[in-house]
C-alpha cells in the first residue's frame, strides 16, 4: 500500500524557519511529481509547491522566494524548507505525488506560526 507520511510541522514564531518532509512508502518507484498543498483555516487547499521528477519546480506567488522544495529520489522524499516564515502561513501541510496515474495524499502536518 503506498503512503506519503509528513514530518517537520509545529509551532514557530514569525520570522522562523522549518523544514518539511515527506517520505513515501509501499513502492520503490518514482513519483512523476511531488506537490505540497496547504489548507488554512476555513479556506480552501491550494499549492504551496510542485516539483518533477526532473527537479524542475514551480512555485505560489505566496511562497516565492521564501521556499525551496526539494526530493530525493533515491529516498522517495520531498522536502519545503520554508523562512521568513508569516501567520499567514499557518495551516495544514499536505504532500501530494502521482504515481502511475495515480494521485496520492498525506495526511497532512501542521505548521502554526504566531508569538
Amino acid at each position: 500500500q503506498v503512503q506519503l507520511v509528513e514530518s517537520g510541522g509545529g509551532l514557530v514564531q514569525p520570522g522562523g524557519s522549518l523544514r518539511l518532509s515527506c517520505a513515501a512508502s509501499g513502492t520503490g518507484s518514482i513519483f512523476s511529481f511531488m506537490a505540497w498543498y496547504r489548507q488554512a483555516p476555513e479556506k480552501q487547499r491550494e499549492l504551496v509547491a510542485f516539483i518533477g521528477r526532473d527537479g524542475s519546480t514551480v512555485y505560489a506567488d505566496h511562497v516565492k522566494g521564501r521556499s525551496t522544495i526539494s526530493r530525493d529520489n533515491a529516498k522517495n522524499t520531498v522536502y519545503l524548507q520554508m523562512n521568513s516564515l508569516k501567520p499567514e502561513d499557518t495551516g495544514v501541510y499536505y504532500c501530494n505525488g502521482l504515481l502511475f496515474q495515480i494521485p496520492y495524499w498525506g495526511k497532512g502536518t501542521l505548521v502554526t506560526v504566531s508569538s
